[in-house]
């Protein structure tokens, strides 16, 4: 028995670290077990559907560390327990750190936590050790994660369901990876995955905190246990999708089409849910699945501009919601590239037919854009859409040996010259003339290159010297010059 006082505290407190210290060393011996049991199924990634293995020892792929791996699990399970029992004498304030309310709820917490780990792996590493039937173990790998999800859900404070949300998490990839020997094991453990998180999600997310917890653990109740739920539900389903179209014989490409089911439902169900901290999470990893249906369909061109669009189609959907207006340059550019990846797929080699279906439409909006505010600058209005099409257009035409494009060119150009000169704009003005100058330079330069080799060799230095004079001679009118024209410039919008 400890006496009391400040000697029988400190024989109390090193025999609580003499304690920590062998469960420690006893709970790294056995982790390894379980490392194995979680880890060991990711080669099924190579060999999937080759046919199920005879039991959960041989699913796993991998020899266990130990020569005894049941030993593994029991002590894992002993050590939880002896964990819990300790967290109980800390909350209580019987722990010889009674005297320190403090570190007795700091110590309660981790003990805490540590024993549902610890739990967790003896769990993980129980069906191999036993050598249980392969689909038993398979259940018994999904039971595992559903009982952690059902803690999430009773938990009271944010650290505990997070905890436990992400230990289901991990648990749920290695069962994942376990299934792919079969066809129906696949199909039938993400679904039961699928349903699992998203029935929990709802749950944890309106589990409140008790004011007894939150006094002890002062951290907000967020919402970081419901939004993991809620993206592992997400990557479930969308692996989900991709295995059934597999098993149905679809084409990759037409899988990753299918695939885009789930962020088009995600995109409604979030807008259900509208400034709920779910909201954002969930649409985060929404657009992740589009983007690995984006990637399924990378290989067919046609296939892709249709993904495309269809994301895009989401996305517009999407900024329709007063706080997702910023998800419409998204839409905006979704349709652009599927245009553009369409258009590859035509082969199409005319940079305007890429340029075009940009400009229009951002023009459009600078002009909606001054009609709202005329104080906006013609550069920020009409500036992007402008040199989208001149710029590609005046490099092809420096390029190219035909008439036809440097015709067309200059006369675009001209014209948005005048419409700059006119309205005062400065950017169609600026952009306009320098293209067209550029352009007309590409033009005249065979007709200059034969006239300077049909003159005398000394009259091109002659004549540079004369207009050397001239400006010199008439320095101060051309400074004014340039200052009126900066004023003329800056008075434009």
């Amino acid at each position: 028995m400890v006496s009391g006082g400040p000697e029988g505290v400190a024989e109390g407190g090193a025999g609580v670290g003499a304690s920590a210290v062998v469960q420690a060393l006893a709970a790294l011996w056995a982790l390894p077990v379980t490392a194995v049991a979680l880890l060991g199924p990711l080669g099924w990634a190579t060999r999937a559907w080759t046919g199920a293995p005879p039991d959960a020892r041989a699913a796993l792929l991998v020899e266990p560390p130990l020569p005894h791996p049941l030993l593994a699990p029991v002590v894992l399970a002993t050590t939880a327990a002896v964990l819990l029992l300790a967290s109980g004498s800390f909350r209580t304030g019987s722990a010889p750190l009674g005297s320190l309310p403090g570190n007795n709820a700091t110590a309660h917490r981790v003990v805490r936590h540590a024993a549902l780990a610890l739990a967790w792996a003896a769990g993980v590493a129980l069906p191999s050790a036993l050598r249980l039937p392969y689909a038993v173990g398979l259940a018994a790998q999904i039971g595992v994660a559903a009982v952690l999800l059902i803690v999430a859900a009773r938990a009271t404070s944010s650290a505990s369901a997070l905890t436990a949300s992400a230990l289901a998490s991990a648990s749920s990839v290695g069962v994942a990876f376990l299934s792919l020997s079969t066809e129906a094991a696949t199909l039938g453990t993400l679904g039961a995955l699928t349903a699992l998180f998203l029935t929990a999600c709802p749950r944890i997310a309106r589990r409140a905190p008790s004011p007894r917890d939150e006094a002890a653990a002062p951290a907000p109740h967020g919402p970081g246990a419901a939004a993991l739920a809620a993206s592992a539900a997400l990557a479930y389903a969308t692996a989900l999708v991709c295995a059934a179209g597999a098993a149905a014989g679809l084409r990759l490409e037409h899988i990753g089409l299918a695939a885009l089911t789930v962020p088009a439902l995600t995109a409604f169900a979030a807008a259900r849910l509208g400034r709920h901290p779910l909201a954002l999470p969930v649409e985060v990893t929404a657009a992740a699945a589009g983007a690995f249906a984006l990637a399924l369909t990378s290989a067919h061109a046609p296939t892709l501009a249709l993904a495309l669009a269809l994301c895009g189609v989401i996305a517009a959907g999407t900024a329709l919601r007063p706080d997702r207006r910023p998800v419409g340059y998204a839409a905006g550019a979704l349709f652009l590239l599927a245009s553009w990846v369409r258009l590859a797929a035509w082969e199409v080699v005319t940079p305007e037919a890429y340029t075009l279906p940009a400009t229009v439409p951002a023009l459009l909006l600078g002009l909606l854009r001054r009609r709202r505010d005329p104080g906006v600058s013609s550069w920020v209005a009409y500036g992007p859409g402008l040199a989208l099409t001149l710029l590609p257009s005046l490099a092809a035409a420096w390029g190219d040996p035909h008439w036809q494009r440097p015709l067309l060119l200059g006369a675009a150009a001209l014209t948005l010259t005048l419409v700059g000169a006119r309205h005062r704009l400065r950017a169609p003005l600026v952009l306009g003339g320098t293209v067209l100058a550029l352009d007309a330079l590409h033009e005249l330069a065979p007709y200059l290159v034969q006239v300077a080799g049909a003159l005398p060799r000394w009259l091109p230095p002659a004549l540079a010297g004369l207009l050397l004079l001239g400006v010199g001679a008439t320095y101060e009118q051309r400074l004014r010059d340039a200052r009126r024209l900066r004023n003329v410039l800056g008075r434009m919008h």
